[in-house]
């Protein structure tokens, strides 16, 4: 199966037929000095009028003492094309395919000591204090052999399964600022990029996870495990190493869980590609985590709800010219929610 992915898909789409069409752009950072970072959406569905607007930072404690906050705020505004991705005080410029983009954001953000109030949405939006908010950040990245994935030249979900007709990740560096009320940062840090398109249904994998890790501009990976309701589901991702990316085809985890819930805490993985003939080996532990969910009404009228856990992760490389070094990203696992707990727990 060919796979492209060339510079005009660095920019937006033409909106397809399906009312799910989504065409999204999501980019995570972490300034590993000042421990703060976050991550940033935006996903386009035009078809059904709406846009999802989401941002998210991790914040270390103002003083001593105190606990480390999560801003986050998330947003429907309407939209009526798939011309931008600018919505809800979210905008995104791309300056340079494959090398270049910015983000910036001026809003208002909830303030979470307990992030995970944010199971009840209502709740946690009502009961807590908002600051207010503004990021400019440039990303950027080291050309076309740092990509990672593109549009397949053949279909490779079923109907009614859709999660993205075309997908590609990119290891990136940060700059720029964070303000949040009276609090501002000058960030220089790590982080990875995320560009999809075509019809997707949150309730499509039964369960994921997904990592993302920068060490610093010479390594880093992303290890994705994806399963479905009725089949094996997919093992994969990439580690860039020295300038050179390994396309990897196998990944095992290991994860422990906290309290009723099963939030993810710490990760032992392994991430192997055959191509190569090399296996890098790393462990996680989750700095701050905050809970999301998605609904969706099924055809028997039943609402279906997806759990999406985003851990900002502390991670130490185990194996490889690497071993021992430390880095940080993101830890996003989704599961679908059946009977009050997470499908994926075994996993």
């Amino acid at each position: 199966m060919g796979v492209r992915l060339e510079p005009a898909d660095e920019y937006l789409h033409e909106l397809g037929p399906e009312s799910n069409f989504n065409e999204s752009m999501y980019i995570n950072c972490f300034d590993p000095a000042q421990q703060v970072g976050g991550w940033f959406r935006m996903g386009n569905r035009a078809n059904e009028g709406y846009a999802e607007m989401s941002v998210c930072l991790y914040l270390p404690p103002a003083a001593d003492g105190e606990r480390r906050t999560v801003g986050f705020m998330f947003k429907r505004p309407t939209i009526s094309n798939n011309d931008a991705l600018d919505a809800g005080g979210l905008t995104w410029t791309m300056v340079r395919p494959f090398e270049e983009l910015r983000v910036d954001y001026t809003g208002k953000m909830v303030l979470l000591d307990e992030p995970e109030q944010m199971t009840d949405p209502k709740t946690a939006f009502t009961n807590n204090p908002y600051g207010e908010c503004e990021v400019h950040l440039t990303f950027t990245g080291q050309g076309r052999p740092s990509m990672f994935g593109g549009e397949p030249d053949t279909p490779h979900e079923a109907a009614g399964n859709e999660f993205a007709k075309g997908h590609y990740e990119q290891l990136v560096e940060a700059t720029g600022t964070i303000r949040v009320g009276d609090r501002e940062w000058q960030i220089n840090g790590f982080g990875l990029r995320d560009h999809s398109w075509g019809p997707r249904y949150w309730q499509a994998p039964w369960y994921y996870r997904w990592l993302t890790a920068n060490v610093d501009r010479d390594f880093g990976f992303m290890a994705s495990r994806v399963a479905t309701k009725d089949g094996p589901g997919t093992r994969g991702g990439f580690v860039w190493e020295n300038g050179q990316l390994h396309l990897c085809d196998h990944v095992e985890l290991r994860t422990v869980t906290r309290g009723d819930e099963a939030y993810h805490q710490s990760i032992e993985g392994l991430i192997r590609s055959t191509k190569s003939d090399r296996e890098w080996r790393f462990t996680g532990e989750v700095i701050d985590l905050i809970p999301l969910r998605n609904r969706r009404q099924g055809p028997d009228g039943q609402w279906l709800t997806t759990r999406i856990s985003e851990g900002m992760t502390r991670w130490t490389v185990q194996s490889g010219p690497f071993a021992g070094r430390v880095g940080h990203g993101l830890s996003e696992y989704l599961d679908q929610i059946i009977d009050g707990g997470p499908v994926g727990i075994a996993e």
